[in-house]
């Protein structure tokens, strides 16, 4: 434990003691998200994560309790990050066309650059199916994926003068449904995968607005 405190030491001595522990398992989540997007939960522990970084293990499950309080925190702080990137498409589109041209440019973006980390997010989610720890945070990330969502729709109804004609957990469930199945079929098919689901969002897209 005392190596811990002297590294937390590091910090600079006007950052408050929450920041400090923060800002470490932000350290900790960015380290250990490489390996849990190439081996997904089930083959995950502590010690891989640990092995596979500049953290001990010791250090690893002084900052998390367990796999699950690890893997929830990672998945929800690169999720967030993913909810994030869309903002600013939203705020400086124009006109549908350019709205819809920055959208599917920054998923299929996402697609081919991130693909582990996606493939994570699913085996989570899957996982909390089993898994009542995972739940509520599974839960939290949906709701920010899906009020994403919702807000592209509804700029895109906005730019096109038009009304949803779904709700926004309809939108992300079919939206969502089609970025999954990219993800799986990217794996055989990377080539192709990326231009397919920006047809297929295409397809959906207009469909989801009516005047």
């Amino acid at each position: 434990m005392s190596a811990v405190v002297s590294a937390a030491e590091e910090r600079p001595a006007r950052v408050s003691g929450i920041d400090k522990i923060e800002r470490r398992r932000v350290a900790l989540a960015e380290s250990a998200l490489k390996t849990l997007g190439e081996l997904g939960y089930a083959r995950t522990s502590l010690r891989e994560i640990a092995n596979n970084s500049e953290f001990t293990h010791g250090v690893v499950h002084y900052y998390f309790r367990d796999k699950i309080d690890l893997i929830s925190y990672c998945v929800r702080y690169y999720k967030t990050k993913c909810a994030r990137r869309y903002d600013e498409v939203v705020e400086t589109a124009t006109s549908a066309e350019e709205l819809a041209t920055g959208f599917l440019g920054k998923m299929t973006q996402t697609l081919v650059e991130e693909t582990p980390m996606h493939k994570l997010w699913y085996d989570l989610r899957a996982q909390s199916m089993f898994e009542e720890q995972l739940r509520p945070d599974v839960e939290a990330i949906d709701k920010l994926l899906e009020e994403m969502i919702w807000r592209i729709l509804s700029r895109y109804a906005d730019l096109t003068q038009t009304i949803p004609t779904v709700d926004a957990p309809t939108a992300y469930a079919l939206v969502d449904g089609l970025f999954e199945q990219a993800v799986v079929g990217y794996a055989a098919n990377p080539d192709k995968t990326p231009a397919l689901l920006a047809d297929r969002i295409m397809q959906v897209l207009p469909k989801l607005v009516a005047a």
